[in-house]
């Protein structure tokens, strides 16, 4: 493709025919494409489409089996991350790699010079991270610890660590999957900013609205090929939808039904302060059979605190948690499981898997000293491993079989292992949180409409989630939290989004923060 051919501004990156294998996956298929200075495309497709891979190869953290990668012009030595830096590449992950120990300045510093050097200039560095944050919009302290930021300061941290190393392609790798409406407003001025000062961008994300609005340019994978490509003007969300995934895709849809019994009912509850986190305070909930309650609010004001409480982390300081038929246990994650709790965590990596384990160790972690997984204390290995076969094969899990470590998946496929665990067991009661982060369009529905099944099945759902969109689409019942406090419970339809949003605000609770 020529100059000419890709509208006239420079050609800054060219990848040719690049196909790369993990055994029998094929994960990237004879791909190729432009870049141009000033332009930013949209990488979509499903998880384990290959969009990680092929950023991950560009970046040299991998070597493709055939293809070749031209920066400005050059080609790019594969498997080399230090010659991406120096060709002016920069990346930033979906998890962030920062020292939480360490500063800002010295997290993006690290790795640009010597340590035996005889001075390492931290003032002229500090300028020059100021100017960057300055003419970038990027506005953090130098000197503040990383471990005391918000995600959505990290994010800045990352990318001055790019813009540092005098990045001229910058590869975002779904950026806002864990950032907030706010941030992601901030971050998109950041990106449109950049651009204009000829910052070139390749966009990774499963958000289509957000698609829409920052990229020029949309290519599509699916299963490891490149399957379409198209300008942003003219298309819309649904048709990258139907690209995505080959199909047309129906959004689901939630019967009205009159909801069982409580099954867990908090009252006056309360918890111990951890740290800067918000704690609750005088929780009022019900959680009732067939019945899915949505909990919506701004990131940060009390939503961990109350998926700790329900999977057994925490134990209430004030206040009663009754379980049906089951009052005043002592409260652990063994008796929460015990009790039929189910959990899809906020952080998969952290809290939801163990890296190193494989998917079958993975997909029996919260059932593996129970019938059919273990028969008179031992483990039967090939009923786990026919489990796991069960959860790739039902939740579409992209992956080289059940014997690979959980590591080498997609976030996305992390996230279908784990709802296939937690669906498989049928739970009485499931808490959901923030269960459909990092997954494409396809995946959504399908998570959502598992969640639907197990409502009409029966089982009380909590689902936590900071797209008001999905809790107002899914919900039988709202309640918004603010500030560790707990709003009424409004059902479906009585509140608008705008309504909802004054809440999450904290514009519908008492000077003290009690609920109007």
């Amino acid at each position: 493709m020529s100059d000419r051919d890709t509208g006239g501004a420079e050609v800054v990156l060219r990848l040719s025919g690049i196909t790369k294998r993990f055994g029998a996956l094929l994960a990237n298929d004879a791909i190729g494409f432009d870049l141009r200075r000033g332009e930013v495309i949209a990488l979509l497709g499903e998880n384990g489409a290959g969009k990680t891979t092929l950023m991950n190869i560009l970046f040299g953290h991998y070597t493709a089996d055939a293809g070749t990668v031209e920066v400005f012009g050059q080609p790019l030595p594969p498997g080399h991350p230090r010659a991406a830096l120096a060709s002016g590449v920069g990346m930033v992950h979906q998890h962030f790699t920062l020292a939480d120990n360490l500063s800002v300045l010295d997290n993006i510093l690290l790795g640009t010079r010597s340590l035996f050097s005889p001075s390492l200039g931290n003032a002229a560095a500090r300028a020059r991270v100021s100017r960057l944050a300055q003419d970038f919009g990027l506005a953090v302290h130098p000197d503040a610890r990383v471990g005391s930021l918000s995600v959505g300061e990290r994010q800045r941290v990352e990318i001055l660590k790019a813009l540092y190393r005098d990045a001229r392609i910058l590869i975002l790798d779904e950026p806002t999957a864990v950032l907030t409406p706010q941030e992601t407003t901030a971050l998109f001025a950041t990106l449109k900013k950049a651009v204009a000062l000829g910052l070139s961008i390749i966009f990774i994300s499963h958000k289509l609205g957000e698609v829409m609005e920052i990229s020029s340019r949309v290519l599509v994978l699916r299963h490891g090929k490149l399957v379409g490509e198209v300008e942003t003007a003219r298309t819309d969300r649904h048709r990258l939808a139907e690209m995505m995934v080959g199909a047309e895709i129906a959004a689901p849809k939630v019967a009205e039904r009159v909801p069982g019994p409580a099954l867990l009912t908090l009252k006056g509850v309360e918890t111990a302060r951890r740290g800067n986190a918000p704690r609750l305070k005088g929780v009022d909930l019900e959680l009732r059979a067939g019945q899915i309650i949505g909990l919506a609010g701004v990131s940060g004001n009390g939503q961990s605190a109350l998926a700790a409480l329900i999977g057994g982390l925490e134990s209430p300081t004030q206040g009663r948690m009754d379980l049906a038929e089951d009052d005043g246990v002592d409260w652990s994650p063994r008796s929460a499981l015990a009790a039929g709790i189910a959990r899809i965590p906020e952080d998969r990596h952290r809290t939801g898997t163990v890296a190193d384990f494989s998917l079958t160790e993975n997909a029996i972690l919260e059932s593996y000293a129970r019938a059919p997984m273990s028969r008179r204390g031992w483990m039967d290995w090939r009923a786990a491993e026919g489990f796991a076969r069960r959860i790739i094969e039902t939740y579409d899990v992209r992956c080289p079989g059940p014997s690979a470590r959980i590591r080498l998946l997609s976030g996305g496929n992390m996230q279908k292992l784990i709802l296939g665990r937690v669906l498989e067991a049928a739970p009485r009661i499931i808490l959901a949180n923030q269960p459909v982060r990092g997954l494409d369009i396809g995946a959504v529905t399908f998570v959502h409409n598992r969640l639907i099944a197990a409502r009409d099945a029966g089982a009380a759902v909590l689902l936590i989630s900071e797209d008001l969109d999905e809790v107002t689409a899914l919900s039988d019942v709202i309640h918004v939290i603010y500030e560790g406090r707990l709003s009424p419970g409004f059902p479906r339809g009585t509140k608008t989004p705008a309504e909802l949003g004054l809440w999450m605000a904290g514009q519908g609770f008492g000077e003290a923060g009690h609920a109007a």
